[in-house]
């Protein structure tokens, strides 16, 4: 403090102004915390520094240790008042020290440009300086950070976003805004413990930060939990009535709650084409909103097919499986939607995924019925050979061979081109291979359930015997 260059007043001053100027007392407290300093006990160190500012609140030195103190401790808003301090009280020769200290102070908490400016005014002081170059370095690459986060947001490249803020925060440690940045980032991206644990030290150092809450709502809106979300969004508008933010994301989370919970009244309803515009008009409100999206398409899915449009339920499931690909309620809807129109190969896939994810009786049980049905639909399909459905009866099935057997025999097509009685013919034999098995309540039941009737085949002998005329056609005997 007192070996000041030649043109410092203090080498010209006597013992009692240096004495009146710096009190016994405050170098005893300065020389105090710099034992402990040196201990790395900064704490303590910070106590001494203080007392040694509140004898003499006139010497920048004590600021100057009090600042570097304080960024030991990790303080660094109030190191950089400290440095600043010093500065304004200081001669040139602490100048570069205390410019140093309120760069650091400034890129550390993110202000790049003003960290920018200090390192420059070192550098006019000292050019040779090697940790200012450094530091100015530092401040630059930092802006540069900030600029293609700011691009890749504007782009929705929420990856790009969270690396740029992930290298800024590697020099600019302390700062609020980069890491609220990266949360709300990680919040869009789906990755919402991530965001919700750095919001949350946030707001553990400042309770009252507007951006710390909204990305805390942000993650809870995200997750479907609505309520909780719009409580966070009210509270930072409290500490932040201009947070235009949690406006806009309390407003989608009420509007989206309000009409998910309106389709679901009219779908119990009944009012399936009300339940159907209803959720369409939800799924508009926050294309970001990927969980409660999922759910949505999930729920139009299943209004699909209560309105007999499988094809538009199955695109929905997949919306729905696009967005959550753990979701298992949409598996099994666009399962049973593959069921329903015969595609079974696709069923067996999503009941699998199913089965895989949770192995219950339930979930096993539909497994086994896609796989028989599968394997059934590989076979010849009796039932489409005599045009009657599954649960056609015995006389059904009766009037339907002899409507088909009038129709196909081969003596009604005695005059046609070689091609065509070949093909009646195979026709007609299909028809008796049929009615052979449906007609016969134990080999219906075997085909029924899946079983191969290869063992029966050699007995079925066809079915070209035993004709009867009818008119001028002959059918068989049934």
């Amino acid at each position: 403090i007192f070996l000041l260059t030649s043109q410092s007043k203090y080498q010209r001053a006597s013992k009692e102004d240096l004495l009146m100027d710096f009190p016994l007392e405050a170098e005893g407290f300065k020389d105090q915390g710099n034992a402990f300093y040196v201990k790395k006990d900064y704490s303590e160190a910070f106590n001494y520094y203080t007392k040694a500012i509140d004898a003499c609140p006139k010497n920048a030195s004590y600021y100057g240790n009090r600042a570097a103190t304080l960024m030991m401790l990790c303080r660094f808003r109030e190191a950089l008042v400290d440095s600043q301090r010093a500065v304004r009280l200081d001669d040139c020769f602490m100048k570069v020290r205390g410019h140093l200290r309120e760069g650091k102070c400034h890129l550390s908490l993110g202000n790049a440009m003003a960290a920018s400016r200090c390192f420059q005014k070192v550098l006019e002081l000292e050019p040779s300086n090697s940790q200012a170059q450094q530091e100015h370095k530092n401040a630059t690459a930092v802006l540069e950070y900030e600029r293609m986060a700011e691009l890749d947001f504007e782009k929705r490249d929420f990856r790009k976003v969270v690396y740029s803020m992930d290298k800024a925060l590697g020099l600019a440690s302390t700062c609020h805004r980069f890491k609220i940045l990266k949360a709300e980032c990680l919040a869009l991206l789906g990755r919402y413990l991530e965001a919700q644990s750095v919001a949350s030290d946030i707001l553990r150092m400042d309770s009252t930060n507007g951006d710390a809450l909204y990305v805390r709502g942000l993650c809870l809106y995200y997750e479907d939990c609505i309520d909780k979300a719009v409580q966070f969004f009210v509270q930072a508008l409290r500490m932040a009535p201009d947070h235009e933010k949690s406006r806009l994301a309390c407003r989608n989370a009420k509007a989206l709650k309000a009409k998910k919970e309106e389709g679901n009244k009219v779908f119990k309803d009944s009012n399936f084409e009300a339940a159907y515009r209803l959720y369409s008009e939800a799924l508009a409100i926050d294309p970001n909103n990927i969980k409660t999206n999922a759910k949505l398409y999930c729920n139009r899915g299943t209004v699909g097919a209560k309105l007999n449009k499988p094809d538009q339920a199955i695109e929905d499931c997949t919306s729905a499986i696009k967005l959550d690909d753990t979701y298992i309620k949409a598996y099994l809807r666009r399962a049973q939607c593959y069921m329903d129109i015969e595609q079974y190969e696709e069923a067996v896939r999503d009941y699998e995924k199913v089965y895989q994810t949770e192995k219950t009786k339930e979930h096993k049980h539909l497994l086994k019925t896609a796989q028989l049905e599968l394997k059934k639909s590989k076979r010849k399909d009796y039932y489409k050979v005599l045009g009657v459905g599954k649960n056609a009866t015995e006389d059904e099935i009766k009037k339907a061979y002899r409507k088909r057997a009038l129709m196909h025999h081969p003596d009604r097509h005695s005059a046609a081109t070689p091609e065509v009685q070949k093909e009646e013919e195979k026709k007609f034999k299909e028809m008796g291979e049929a009615f052979t098995v449906l007609s016969d309540p134990k080999k219906k039941t075997r085909y029924d359930c899946g079983h191969d009737l290869e063992d029966d085949s050699n007995n079925m002998g066809g079915h070209d015997g035993g004709f009867v005329p009818i008119g001028n056609v002959v059918v068989s005997d049934v």
